[in-house]
C-alpha cells in the first residue's frame, strides 16, 4: 500500500454570521455570500470527509481509517482512540460578530452529550482595521456575577476584548468564553466535537423573526470564571518547526518555509499541515504535490519521509 498526501473536499457550512472571504481569500467553491466555516477535515457525525486525490479518491476518513487504522492514525493516536479520527481542521470567516460561547470539557461533553470536550486553538489569518474578538473575563467572576450581567445585557463589558492582528494566536482551554468578532478569518484546530453553549447573541433574529437557542443553564457549570491568559506568542525561524501551542489534545508548530525542510517520519502519529500564506510542495520520493493558500493536507503516520520546499506559512499539526 502506497502512502500519501491525502487532500479532501471541503465541508461548508451557511452561518448567520458568514461571509464570503472563504471564497474570496482561500478559493473555497462557496455556494452564498454567508458561509462561515470550511470544515477541512472532519469526522463529526454526518460531515465525514471525502479524499479528492489518489488512489484513495472517494473513500471518506471514516472508511479509511477503518482499512488501516495505524497506517492512518499512527502507533500513539491509534492506542489512545481507536478508530476515531480525534480532531477538527476548520477555516472560519466571521463577516459579523459571532454569539458569546462555550465549549465544555471532555466530562461533562461525555456526560451529556457522549462526545469530546472542545479544546480550540485559533490562528488569524486576516482581519479587517478595529476588527476584535472577545477571549475570557477581564476579572475573576462567579456564576452569579455572570447571571446578574446576562439578565442585564451587559456581559460584554465584563468580558476581555482583543484587537486582532494577522498571525495572532489564541488558545482557548474548554471553559473559556469566547467570541469571534466581525472582520476576521481564522484557521480553527480543534478536538473532534461539535458542541457549544451560546450564551448571548446579541439580540439578533432570522428572517422569521427567531432567535437562535440559548443554552444559559447548561453553560453555568462549563464556564471557567478566572482570568485566562489565551493569547500565545512564538518564534517564526525560517525552515524550523517553531512550536506554538501543545496540550494533550494536539501540539501546533509554525513554520516559515524559506527554502526547503525535511520532515521525518516517526510512525506514532499523523500530521496535519495548513497552509496560512504563500504556496509550498511536499517532495515524496519522485513525486511532487503542490499547495496554496487555504489548502489542508494530512499526512498518514506511516507514509515515508518527505521534504517541504517554497516560500510558505504552514501550520504543523499532530499528536
Amino acid at each position: 500500500m502506497k502512502l500519501y498526501p491525502l487532500q479532501f473536499e471541503p465541508i461548508l457550512k451557511e452561518r448567520i454570521w458568514g461571509g464570503t472571504k472563504l471564497r474570496d481569500f482561500l478559493n473555497k467553491p462557496i455556494l452564498s455570500e454567508i458561509t462561515g466555516e470550511s470544515w477541512e477535515i472532519s469526522t463529526v457525525g454526518d460531515d465525514v470527509s471525502v479524499i479528492v486525490n489518489g488512489n484513495f479518491k472517494g473513500q471518506n476518513l471514516n472508511q479509511l481509517i477503518d482499512n488501516h487504522p495505524e497506517a492512518i492514525l499512527g502507533k500513539k493516536v491509534f492506542a489512545r482512540y481507536g478508530k476515531q479520527f480525534p480532531l477538527l481542521f476548520k477555516y472560519l470567516d466571521a463577516q459579523k460578530d459571532l454569539s458569546i460561547q462555550v465549549h465544555p470539557n471532555d466530562d461533562l461533553a461525555k456526560k451529556r452529550h457522549n462526545s469530546f470536550g472542545k479544546t480550540e486553538m485559533w490562528y488569524v489569518m486576516q482581519a479587517d482595521p478595529d476588527a476584535e474578538l472577545i477571549v475570557g473575563f477581564k476579572a475573576k467572576s462567579s456564576k452569579e456575577d455572570y447571571v446578574r450581567h446576562l439578565k442585564n445585557k451587559s456581559l460584554v463589558s465584563v468580558l476581555d476584548t482583543k484587537k486582532a492582528n494577522k498571525g495572532d494566536v489564541f488558545f482557548l482551554n474548554t471553559g473559556t468564553v469566547h467570541a469571534l468578532g466581525a472582520g476576521i478569518l481564522i484557521a480553527e484546530i480543534q478536538q473532534t466535537s461539535d458542541i457549544t453553549y451560546r450564551l448571548y447573541d446579541f439580540d439578533r433574529v432570522d428572517a422569521n423573526g427567531n432567535a437562535r437557542e440559548l443554552h444559559v443553564d447548561l453553560a453555568l457549570d462549563a464556564i471557567n470564571y478566572d482570568v485566562v491568559s489565551a493569547q500565545l506568542n512564538y518564534l517564526t525561524k525560517k525552515n524550523k518547526s517553531n512550536e506554538v501551542a501543545s496540550c494533550r489534545y494536539f501540539v501546533t508548530n509554525f513554520i516559515n518555509l524559506d527554502g526547503k525542510k525535511s520532515v521525518p517520519q516517526d510512525l506514532f502519529s499523523f500530521k496535519v499541515f495548513m497552509c496560512v500564506e504563500g504556496a509550498f510542495d511536499i517532495i515524496l520520493g519522485n513525486e511532487k504535490y503542490s499547495y496554496t493558500l487555504g489548502d489542508t493536507v494530512l499526512i498518514p503516520a506511516k507514509m515515508d519521509s518527505f521534504s517541504l520546499t517554497g516560500k510558505a506559512n504552514i501550520l504543523e499539526i499532530y499528536i
